[in-house]
């Protein structure tokens, strides 16, 4: 398969031009493509901006930073991305939306052609049904900020060729990133456990045990989180992590979003953290289990589920997510007995069978 010289990206809002600034840093000429002209036009401005400062820090020199501006250029319709060798998709999550898309796609773009979705949450498979060449498609789930955050999640749908994953495992280290392998399920290998995670924190609160401010201080000893997941959902905004969420709907009951993150998220508000106060250790300790809960019980799961490798999955959780304390490490650090404390109360709740891969609890990295 022939290298990537030239990409197209549909859709500039925050991910296509974090996506774009990052292609073009890396000397890969892009393509832009918004059905708001003045969208694209933005873009070009946002990626200029962010060069700007990287010069100023020391990071890139100004022919460094003018040769990537170069490398960007706006096209008026899809017809001009005819001749990319990778078309990336970063349009709103709305399965009919990119659907449409990708057979608007299929008629313009010779078959010669990869074609990626950045989806978060839609299965990679069932929007490949759209396309005219199923295998030469695949998911590149970046992370934000695209622009330096280092994780992309290749995923493989089913009728996803072993060249097109290659070729997009190649592309993302051609362009600095750190790809993940992951298959085609709901969540793929990172939101599947920080869904719950920020859900199992808004439970929390639901049943009053918990406020937000204490939950993000306890994260940051549970998991080792940079920032707790109130905070971060602030960041990402609660709608759209409620949408991500929902889309985990068939995974089942655990897996079904809070009643206070309904409320917040489809009211567009953001959490009100409030002041910390002295937290109980009785109290620190139950929080300390619900949050590693909500992470451990949705990790095995994937393990057993064969999404991700223990590895990939401690990666992305280091680097996408800023978890000092990666999953599959931590389970390990405490644990076959300890874990298996944590988790068990949910397979209770919910009805759920023990994972395969609390056996193997441990020695996960151990392979």
């Amino acid at each position: 398969m022939s290298e990537i010289g030239t990409v197209g990206i549909v859709g500039t809002g925050t991910m296509g031009t974090g996506i774009a600034t990052n292609v073009a840093g890396h000397g890969i000429a892009v393509r832009l493509y918004d059905a708001r002209p003045e969208a694209a036009r933005g873009a070009i401005d946002q990626a200029k901006a962010f060069w700007a400062k990287s010069v100023e820090r020391g990071r890139m020199t100004p022919a460094q930073a003018e040769a990537a501006a170069g490398r960007l250029a706006a096209v008026d319709g899809l017809g001009g991305l005819a001749d990319c060798d990778l078309v990336i998709e970063a349009i709103f999550e709305e399965f009919s939306l990119k659907a449409k898309l990708f057979e608007e796609l299929s008629g313009l773009l010779p078959e010669r052609t990869l074609v990626a979705t950045n989806t978060s949450c839609l299965r990679v498979s069932e929007l490949a049904r759209h396309m005219r060449k199923p295998d030469r498609f695949l998911g590149l789930h970046y992370f934000s900020p695209a622009q330096i955050n280092p994780i992309v999640e290749v995923v493989r749908g089913e009728a996803s060729a072993a060249a097109t994953v290659e070729a997009g495992l190649a592309f993302c280290r051609a362009t600095g990133k750190k790809p993940i392998t992951c298959k085609d399920a709901y969540g793929f290998a990172i939101n599947r456990f920080f869904c719950p995670y920020t859900n199992e924190a808004c439970r929390l609160l639901d049943e009053g045990l918990a406020t937000p401010a204490e939950v993000d201080a306890v994260a940051e000893e549970a998991v080792g989180a940079a920032a707790g997941p109130f905070r971060v959902q602030n960041l990402i905004k609660p709608r759209i992590n409620l949408h991500a969420i929902q889309n985990l709907a068939p995974l089942g009951p655990f897996y079904a979003p809070a009643k206070s993150l309904i409320e917040v998220g489809e009211a567009d508000r953001m959490w009100e953290i409030g002041q910390l106060g002295e937290i109980p250790p009785e109290r620190r300790a139950l929080i300390r289990d619900r949050i590693r809960l909500g992470v451990f019980l949705a990790v095995l799961q994937e393990l057993d589920e064969e999404v991700a490798t223990p590895a990939d999955i401690d990666t992305g959780a280091r680097e996408a997510l800023r978890f000092a304390k990666p999953p599959c490490a931590l389970m390990d650090e405490l644990g076959r007995a300890e874990v298996e404390r944590i988790v068990a109360p949910a397979l209770a709740r919910y009805g759920l069978k023990r994972p395969a891969a609390l056996d193997r609890v441990g020695r996960l990295l151990a392979g």
